[in-house]
């Protein structure tokens, strides 16, 4: 038998799937802070609650899909065809960006959790500005350049900061460390194998993900990526290693190796912006108290990362400058000041750990949120002053 509060609960996230997006909509934001709003809402009148066991495990789910989402986004092929110079000021933005991290957050007292989370970077939200202005944007491009990078080293930042959450003594850390580094290690010798594999059978590739147009097709292509999936998860949970970034690293080689298969991508995006997705960005809000964001404590550490989080990016655009016009760097370094996903991945791990007090877990998530909201703003008010001179 179900309970009450469980159906209630059910439509309530039900409702909270079918009206987001139009709420988005209206409000020209992403769905993401809108979702988590209202999870926030709902728990707040006890509707739902994140003592709930099926509604945190769908949550789990949905953040582990969520970094393979993000992996699929990462096309290593790519990037290694770009001009070097673009490579080279791009990992010199990445380096300046969090250099100054440190720097900034030594000067204001943060805590090693609020420092790692200043220059964290993800293209999700990115992806939306390029569909909404174009992918053949110069400023579009570089973004993705930099973001990319950016979100492949904000992993591995997350990974090691999930094995300095969990071990005790600095030899247990060492150790971890040491796996980590063998297995990124493993990651490249397989990488390379594939890569020689595919050169000389390229067939191969239609073997394992056959034309769409056949009736196996249509299936294999998912069996695939959802098997390569729970596998590199099954891998690191052995391993004892973070989890996500497992999923992360199979939804890069999908991106990779598959990158023909278009319609892969948007079909899994599909399935999980549309329902795993959404769940875990609802049970973020549920687990955030509204009520609390008018502590002043919140509210000073909230501004606090945001003018350093944005301040951050604002100066080491300006190593863009050789590749892109000056005007150009703002809109730069505002695209990459959305890491929503990456920094409640980072606060979701560390209040799991008990490493991160209720007051900064709660100015991350609002902190993340306001970025999303200001970022957009900004953008949309440059373009339309661009187009305006134009």
């Amino acid at each position: 038998m179900h309970s009450s509060d469980s159906i209630t609960a059910i439509l309530a996230v039900s409702l909270v799937l079918v009206l987001s997006p139009h709420f988005s909509r209206l409000l020209r934001l992403p769905t993401a802070p809108i979702e988590i709003i209202f999870g926030s809402v709902l728990a707040i009148f006890g509707i739902i609650s994140v003592e709930n066991e099926n509604f945190s495990l769908l949550s789990d789910v949905g953040f582990l899909y969520l970094m393979f989402l993000a992996g699929l986004e990462v096309n290593l092929k790519a990037i290694f065809k770009m001009p070097k110079v673009y490579i080279v000021q791009s990992l010199l933005f990445l380096l300046i960006m969090w250099s100054l991290a440190f720097i900034f957050g030594l000067i204001f007292n943060l805590a090693t959790f609020l420092i790692l989370v200043l220059p964290l970077i993800s293209i999700g939200m990115l992806a939306t500005l390029s569909k909404e202005y174009g992918k053949e944007l110069r400023w579009i491009k570089i973004a993705f350049l930099v973001g990319t990078l950016g979100e492949v080293l904000s992993i591995v930042a997350l990974t090691i900061f999930e094995a300095y959450s969990t071990v005790t003594s600095t030899e247990d850390f060492i150790a971890k460390i040491a796996l980590l580094v063998i297995f990124l290690g493993a990651i490249v010798v397989l990488y390379l194998l594939f890569k020689r594999i595919f050169w000389w059978y390229p067939e191969l590739k239609t073997v394992l993900m056959p034309s769409s147009k056949t009736t196996d097709g249509r299936y294999q292509d998912l069996r695939l990526a959802m098997g390569l999936f729970f596998i590199m998860i099954a891998i690191m949970m052995q391993l004892h290693l973070e989890v996500a970034f497992g999923a992360f690293i199979a939804g890069v080689f999908i991106s990779t190796f598959f990158h023909h298969k278009k319609e892969l991508e948007e079909r899994m995006s599909s399935f999980g912006f549309g329902f795993l997705v959404p769940i875990f960005f609802i049970h973020i809000g549920a687990s955030f108290d509204l009520r609390n964001i008018f502590i002043s404590d919140i509210l000073i550490t909230t501004l606090i990362l945001l003018f350093l989080m944005f301040s951050i990016r604002l100066i080491s655009a300006f190593t863009l400058s050789f590749i892109t016009e000056k005007r150009q760097l703002v809109l730069i370094a505002f695209s990459l000041s959305m890491p929503l996903t990456l920094m409640i991945a980072v606060a979701t791990i560390a209040k799991l750990h008990r490493g991160i007090n209720e007051f900064d877990y709660y100015a991350v998530i609002l902190a993340s949120i306001l970025e999303v909201i200001i970022s957009m703003l900004v953008i949309k008010l440059l373009m339309r002053k661009r187009k305006e001179t134009t």
